[in-house]
């Protein structure tokens, strides 16, 4: 391949703001030229907020895909520097994702005409279709890029993504020629957490800043071997998740049972953390061939201090010799892998190769990835 400059653009389940990722790609293992982030205003994560829970009508939800679009492309063009991309891999923001074996569908919105126009270069999106109708999942996506800059001669590593979902992508280079490459989902990350906050701060607060609630609380052990019961933790790879599993219905659900059982504030968020790292160590056990010799944290919940210590001594259980560190540690800010996993793709998808790996999403066969629109 030869030097692209691409802008990757990535919000996710938490509906917090986007990610942006500028990277050099190609020949050389792709590089980060520069990252930044914007929040979405309060009006607009209540509008993204009411589509992902299907609350959204027909009209409402064309306009917020426009909307969305000219978000995009507003916070496109005030990068920090002058250095113009050539391709954009816009993720869109998911609104609906079922990828069952009746019906499958995956949805996500934000119109890529705005950011084409604005830049003035063509936009890869609508990523996840094509291998959903290649029989996938239409996810994990961002494994081509684990694989690419984190894979490690020699060992067995994994990398966990902790965004609103937890997504792990094992990468087991031991013995062998190529890297074997297993990803999926684990469960939630951040999405309860984030609900949580919300509920206990009538809105003020959106997120637990680094775990501090989490952190004075006490784990519920009743509540959390119930709700690891959940089938999707025991349900055999490859599998994806989203809000429509771990959203604003099953959070209702788990709300009243903490309720019921008299949690205060930082019990609950100390119990919500808890699910997150032991669903997390469970699907290793479960679905992993052998525990990895190092784990790689990235996403924004690796910015979460009780979320990290409640993780590390999940596998301190298992096998205490597995090395933990952050993405960000290795030279990659925790929330700019996600863009920069769809910057690559673009980059893919323009040098007509696939994006896809069939043995990670279940797809009859490697594909291209999205769908270009031109400015």
């Amino acid at each position: 391949m030869k030097p692209l400059l691409v802008l990757g653009i990535m919000s996710g389940t938490s509906l917090d703001g986007v990610d942006y990722a500028l990277c050099q790609i190609g020949p050389q293992p792709i590089q980060l030229r520069e990252r930044w982030s914007a929040t979405f205003p309060r009006g607009l994560r209540r509008r993204l907020q009411d589509a992902a829970r299907g609350a959204a009508r027909s009209w409402e939800m064309a306009q917020l895909h426009h909307d969305l679009g000219r978000f995009y492309a507003l916070h496109a063009v005030r990068q920090p520097s002058r250095l113009k991309p050539q391709w954009i891999g816009l993720h869109g923001q998911t609104v609906f994702h079922n990828p069952g074996r009746m019906n499958p569908a995956t949805f996500q919105l934000g119109e890529p005409a705005y950011l084409a126009q604005a830049l003035r270069v063509p936009v890869v999106s609508n990523f996840r279709a094509a291998d959903l109708a290649a029989g996938g999942q239409g996810a994990p996506l961002a494994t081509m890029f684990h694989r690419t800059v984190f894979a490690q001669r020699g060992r067995h590593v994994c990398v966990n993504n902790l965004g609103g979902i937890s997504n792990v992508t094992s990468i087991d280079w031991r013995r062998l020629r190529h890297p074997r490459v297993l990803a999926f989902d684990t469960g939630p990350a951040n999405v309860l957490l984030d609900l949580a906050v919300r509920h206990f701060s009538r809105g003020v607060r959106h997120f637990d800043r680094d775990g501090a609630w989490a952190a004075r609380g006490h784990v519920h052990e009743g509540l959390l071997r119930e709700w690891l019961r959940h089938p999707f933790f025991s349900q055999k790879p490859p599998k994806s998740t989203g809000r429509e599993m771990f959203g604003e219905v099953f959070f209702k659900q788990v709300m009243g049972q903490m309720r019921r059982a008299r949690l205060a504030k930082d019990d609950a968020l100390a119990t919500l953390t808890a699910l997150t790292a032991r669903s997390l160590a469970f699907n290793y056990r479960r679905h992993l061939p052998s525990l990895p010799d190092a784990i790689i944290l990235t996403g924004g919940g690796a910015a979460n201090g009780s979320m990290r210590t409640m993780i590390g001594e999940e596998f301190q259980k298992m096998r205490p010799a597995i090395e933990m560190r952050t993405s960000d540690q290795l030279g990659w800010p925790l929330k700019s892998v996600e863009p920069a996993a769809f910057a690559l793709l673009a980059g893919l998808r323009m040098e007509g190769r696939t994006g896809n790996l069939p043995e990670t999403t279940g797809a009859g066969r490697a594909v291209l990835l999205g769908q270009v629109t031109s400015p």
